[in-house]
């Protein structure tokens, strides 16, 4: 069903405020006759809004049922989704988009995402407010989501172009600054927290009704109704909603004022260079330092070309904190050596591509691409919608590229470049058309397709099948991997997704929660597609991916994790189970790295012990029965994966730090450098690895000062040896004291092949069975989640829809 074609039963929501906002309402179509845009009609059969302040996540779910109950409708009744897209609270943001995006994938019917400020402007409008509006939405931080509109007979009228944050003070000064400022009528919930400051600007005198200053389920389909917000909606593809972005993450900005005002750390060279020589292609913001490498570069790439090349103080200008637009500029270097530039300006909603450069000796490797992906992608994180650029005619090879990126040409700029040297001027609409690359998700115009998805084809015995096998679907986002898994009821695993978020994270030497939770948002639906699809291939399906419908139960991380990272997949899997009726499972993160080791050995039963090792946790456990679990000990401070990275770190070898640390222990001394073993004590089950970590840094610091090259490959091994020897005498000592004769480990370090062969060799020569999980299988990953939630189901423990993330979950 299309929302274009007949009337459809529609579901709006907003979390974006302290408002949860939700009406069920009839949407038809209307054509006007006399040369007007189209716009639909909204009849509204039911609205349960009410303030819920941080319970978003908790009663948005029943929410959306009590008020389909209201209308005596059921949700096989509904025939498309609306979300508000914000600006707003980032968390009630992500709750209500990723609610949305499983309702819609769950019940595989259209999503439409509208403005939130144009929901309260719509709200205003439908109480008979006519005249010049001020929404002024809460940002926090001292600061608001400022938007002005005209409101007449027909509706709400931007009068900006796009959605943009600035200080509350600011946002104050500049109102009471317009000569029409006593015609100002306010509203937004920005006025609860900085209404004082408006009010002593004299701009409260006229500000609507307080009831007035939230979105109602009303206003968020009025404003999707409407003309421009029909023409704002484009796809109605679950994957293709996201939220409404003013700025990139605190954690980007940051970084690139650093990188403007210091050397990138990045590209230091630290005499190790010959260590690091597998580390090509690294991508990060461009830096100050990297200035005069940028204009070499530019010099060479354009040498004989029309287009002038910039200058090192061009391009420090960019990074200048003063500039009148926003800039993006990424470069690319290979070992510390600048290969690749790529840069634009953001002015309305389209950025413009002000310069790309590759190395000759790098061309035709994808790394215009790449770069040009990151400065769209920041482009779309600043509302843009569209890219423009001028490329000399000649140049076939660069109107190719951007050809195939889905730039077209619209114009022609003659003698732009010289005196017989022509410009074309291209433009595209974001995302661009980028290649699919689960290692480095961006939002891309690849994936565009028709929405809803076609109805499977199955024969009665596929059918069947399919019911007997009772597939799970899990859902796994603790932290900076969103993945996706489907088990049987018999334990076959068919389908295992997984989208990571390293280059993301990498610049900052380790994960960053809120481009953790933005980009699970923007992945999920996509991995929740290609674990039906594979799970589909497994059983031999030719009729189409897994449906919704073919699922016998839905599973999903509960906690422990990142807060922001967890409520994007609990919301999700809520909505998903929702639409598609299906029971809600709920699953602890650590039971799942426990459980994860029956992916290899499915015979395994307690007792046993069992070492948890990853980024976020150590811990002992003697494992007395499924579901009964005695924690022995676990750190006091830093986690074992947590102390690879900033080891990793201090180092200079990026990020994540364990692969990196393990790789060059290959060809080190674990007995060079004696490094302590902290707490090493019979009968302590305690960890701690922060004295290591200072030993080690300590190290560093000497041997540095005494003028002496440190020799990686010894350092690694030391260090891996100081943190493995407490592991393994900690877990011989449980075993020997509990009795249990049978041991297993799990978490991302559990992949290190070191720990793996020390711990299967030292304890199986005393008779301990060892169990290891697949490698695939240690760092986070939705196969895991999947088995538990497979245990789960067989015993029917399923979840309320009102249950939320718990970041703090413990064994």
């Amino acid at each position: 069903m299309k929302l274009d074609e007949l009337r459809t039963l529609i579901v709006a929501i907003d979390t974006s405020t302290d408002m949860l906002s939700c009406a069920v309402a009839w949407w038809t179509p209307e054509v006007f006759f006399d040369d007007r845009p189209s716009r639909a009609s909204v009849e509204v059969l039911s609205s349960r809004d009410h303030l819920c302040r941080r319970r978003a996540n908790v009663e948005l779910v029943q929410t959306v049922r009590e008020a389909l109950d209201e209308a005596g409708m059921s949700m096989s009744d509904v025939g498309g989704f609306l979300v508000g897209r914000g600006p707003g609270s980032f968390t009630g943001v992500r709750i209500g988009i990723s609610t949305a995006k499983g309702l819609a994938r769950g019940a595989n019917v259209p999503l439409m995402g509208t403005s939130t400020l144009d929901a309260c402007a719509w709200t205003a409008w439908k109480a008979g407010t006519r005249g010049l509006v001020g929404v002024a939405a809460d940002a926090m931080r001292g600061e608001v989501y400022p938007a002005l509109y005209t409101l007449d007979d027909e509706g709400p009228h931007r009068m900006f172009e796009r959605e943009r944050v600035v200080k509350a003070a600011a946002a104050v000064e500049e109102w009471a600054e317009r000569a029409d400022a006593d015609e100002l009528q306010l509203t937004g919930d920005g006025l609860v927290r900085y209404g004082k400051l408006f009010e002593e600007a004299g701009l409260m005198a006229r500000a609507l009704s307080r009831e007035l200053w939230w979105p109602t389920g009303e206003g968020v389909l009025l404003a999707a109704a409407c003309p421009e917000g029909l023409a704002a909606a484009g796809s109605t593809d679950p994957a293709a909603v996201l939220p409404v972005y003013t700025r990139l993450s605190d954690a980007e900005e940051n970084e690139r004022r650093r990188l403007g005002l210091a050397e990138s750390v990045n590209t230091v060279i630290t005499g190790v260079a010959d260590e690091l020589a597998g580390r090509h292609l690294q991508v990060r913001p461009m830096a100050a330092a990297d200035a005069e490498a940028m204009a070499v570069l530019e010099r060479e790439c354009f040498e004989g070309a029309g287009h002038e090349p910039w200058s090192a103080s061009l391009f420090l200008a960019e990074l200048s904190e003063g500039a009148a637009a926003a800039r993006s500029w990424w470069v690319a270097h290979d070992n510390g050596e600048l290969i690749g530039f790529a840069g634009g300006m953001v002015v309305d909603k389209d950025v413009e591509i002000l310069d790309v450069a590759v190395s000759p000796a790098h061309r035709r490797e994808g790394i215009a691409r790449k770069l040009l992906a990151h400065v769209s992608y920041d482009a779309q994180m600043l509302g843009c919608t569209s890219a423009s650029l001028e490329v000399e005619a000649d140049n076939e090879s660069a109107r190719a590229l951007y050809a195939n990126l889905g730039f077209e040409q619209v114009g022609c700029r003659r003698g732009y470049y010289g005196a017989g040297r022509d410009a074309h001027v291209m433009c595209a609409q974001l995302p661009l058309v980028l290649p699919v690359d689960a290692a480095s998700p961006e939002p891309t115009a690849a994936l565009a397709r028709e929405w809803p998805l076609p109805a499977p084809s199955r024969t009665a015995d596929e059918a069947a099948e399919i019911e007997r096998r009772q597939l799970i679907l899990a859902i796994e986002s603790s932290c900076d991997e969103t993945a996706v898994a489907i088990v049987d009821a018999e334990g076959s695993l068919l389908a295992n997704q997984v989208s990571t978020q390293i280059d993301f994270h990498a610049r900052f030497g380790g994960v960053v929660p809120e481009i953790a939770s933005r980009k699970h948002v923007e992945v999920i639906v996509g991995v929740v597609d290609a674990a039906l699809e594979e799970a589909a291939e497994s059983l031999g399906l030719a009729g189409g991916a897994i449906a919704p419908a073919e699922l016998a139960a839905v599973g999903v991380t509960q906690g422990p994790g990142l807060v922001g990272a967890l409520v994007v997949g609990v919301a999700f899997a809520k909505g998903f189970a929702l639409a598609a009726d299906k029971p809600l499972i709920c699953v602890n993160h650590l039971e799942g790295h426990l459980f994860a080791n029956k992916l290899t050995t499915p015979d395994l039963e307690p007792p046993f012990i069992f070492t948890l090792v990853s980024g976020g946790h150590t811990m002992l456990v003697h494992v007395r029965a499924w579901g009964d679990y005695e924690v022995l000990g676990e750190t006091l401070d830093d986690a074992v994966g947590e102390a690879f990275d900033k080891v990793a770190k201090a180092l200079g070898l990026g990020y994540p730090g364990g692969p990196i640390i393990s790789r060059l222990a290959e060809d080190g001394n674990p007995k060079a450098i004696d490094f302590p073993r902290a707490l090493n004590s019979r009968g302590d089950y305690r960890f701690s690895l922060s004295g290591l970590k200072t030993a080690v840094t300590l190290y560093i610091e000497q041997e540095t000062a005494a003028g002496r090259a440190i020799h990686l490959p010894d350092l690694a091994a030391s260090f891996e040896a100081a943190v493995f020897d407490v592991q393994y005498k900690k877990a011989k000592c449980a075993l020997r004291e509990t009795g249990a004769r049978e041991y297993c480990i799990g978490g991302g370090v559990a992949a290190n092949p070191h720990l793996r062969q020390m711990m299967i060799e030292k304890l199986g020569r005393q008779g301990i069975r060892v169990t290891v999980p697949p490698q695939n299988a240690c760092t986070d990953n939705a196969a895991m989640i999947a088995v538990v939630a497979r245990e789960k189901f067989l015993r029917g423990e399923f979840a309320e829809f009102t249950v939320d993330a718990d970041p703090n979950m413990t064994l």
